[in-house]
């Protein structure tokens, strides 16, 4: 089978298009042909090994994993011994780890969902990591009820815009942060209100909010916690991937909760089928739709990954496959 294969750090250069050998799945585990797969932020920092720490996850000198790829949708091919929800030539979506980047991948059974018949490949390939981030975060993390003032800070990106539909979902009252030219996205997807980043800093305009959910922290925990209404929730689910950035989120939040009411968290989604079961739901009702940027052929996965570094991307960048669009 052809995949995308990386042998050391560096920028999308580095993928090499390959014929490797067809992976075998464990007994837990089924074969996917792929059909669809999506870009996403974890990529190419992965694939840059940057920033540097998490080289003791990924291999210190050199990649541990040679194929890059999580988020795919795709058809059944073969199954493990112990897999019961599965057969070959069920469509279904969800993540696989590593190894999506390829014709075909195997996935644990607990993290896909069978693909809703009236879905596209390409639809439901957008949604597994930013989608079950979104929701998590929102729901598990940050309690959102009916009714609860959130805002989602970095509302154009994948994460943010499935959290503005999913926080809409749940009964809340959603401002969405942006860019000037993606505020009207924002505005499709269903936010109440819009803030131009470029123009006004929410951190300071003295309004408060039950939630914010940080897709992009860019600002101080401090900053966020000053917009926090008194027993607000900040949740930081994305950041600019400094080691400070993440060393902040991941200790400094956990000690700022322990002073006064307001809480702060920062979390890493779990990939689970129960949660990719309540999306495909959302997706069938219409309540949630992928807002996909840009398609990419599987040829030219490099510059999928190149534009999704460059920061740019309104939603989901996505690979498309032989019969992506079909449904």
């Amino acid at each position: 089978m052809k995949a995308f294969v990386y042998t050391q750090y560096g920028s999308p250069d580095v993928l090499q298009c390959k014929e490797v050998a067809t992976p075998t799945p464990a007994e837990n585990q089924v074969l996917i042909k792929v059909c669809a797969a999506s870009v996403n932020p974890y990529d190419w920092h992965f694939m840059r090994g940057e920033p540097r720490f998490i080289r003791l996850f990924t291999g210190l000198r050199r990649p541990k994993a040679s194929v890059l790829g999580s988020d795919i949708a795709g058809r059944v091919e073969a199954v493990g011994a112990d897999v019961n929800r599965f057969k070959p030539g069920d469509e279904v979506f969800g993540g696989v780890g590593v190894g999506g980047f390829a014709e075909y991948a195997c996935a644990l059974e607990n993290q896909l969902a069978l693909k809703p018949a009236n879905v596209s490949f390409e639809d439901a390939a957008a949604l597994p990591i930013a989608a079950i981030t979104a929701l998590q975060g929102l729901r598990d993390k940050g309690q959102i009820k009916a009714g609860c003032k959130v805002l989602i800070d970095g509302a154009s990106g994948g994460v943010g815009t499935f959290a503005i539909q999913i926080a809409k979902s749940f009964g809340a009252d959603v401002t969405a942060v942006s860019s000037t030219g993606k505020l009207e996205t924002a505005r499709s997807l269903g936010a109440d209100h819009v803030i131009d980043y470029t123009r006004e800093d929410f951190t300071r305009s003295g309004l408060h909010y039950d939630l914010i959910l940080g897709a992009n922290a860019y600002h101080s925990l401090l900053d966020y916690r000053r917009a926090l209404s008194p027993e607000g929730i900040f949740v930081m689910v994305g950041g600019n991937a400094t080691f400070l950035g993440m060393l902040e989120g991941m200790l400094f939040g956990p000690l700022l909760s322990l002073t006064g009411r307001k809480k702060t968290s920062s979390f890493i989604a779990k990939m689970n089928t129960k949660d990719l079961d309540h999306l495909s739901d959302l997706l069938v009702t219409r309540k949630v739709a992928p807002v996909i940027e840009t398609r990419y052929p599987f040829s030219e996965l490099p510059e999928a990954i190149r534009y999704l570094e460059e920061g740019h991307a309104r939603g989901k960048v996505v690979i498309a496959y032989e019969d992506s669009n079909s449904a």
